[in-house]
């Protein structure tokens, strides 16, 4: 599974690049939009999100999930919005 996250964010972040050099608007918009999708799955891989464990650390848990890339994702997600607005 690992290596399918890998090639996607690969093949987003080629596809971005390929679009920016070019030399019109409406692809420039669009690899700037596909390297932003890359960079978000990036980040939000690298938290390795665990399900059903608790967002917060506390004494009583063993397995916690870091919010921190959750969070770093969802203010990308805000700042690429406004670039492309």
């Amino acid at each position: 599974m690992e290596w399918l996250v890998a090639i996607a964010i690969g093949v987003m972040t080629s596809s971005g690049v390929y679009l920016v050099l070019r030399a019109r608007t409406f692809p420039l918009v669009l690899g700037l939009t596909l390297i932003s999708y890359a960079v978000n799955v990036f980040l939000f891989v690298m938290g390795r999100l665990q399900i059903g464990e608790a967002a917060i650390i506390s004494a009583e848990t063993t397995k916690y999930t870091d919010p921190l890339p959750q969070a770093l994702v969802l203010t990308a997600i805000v700042i690429a919005f406004g670039m492309t607005a």
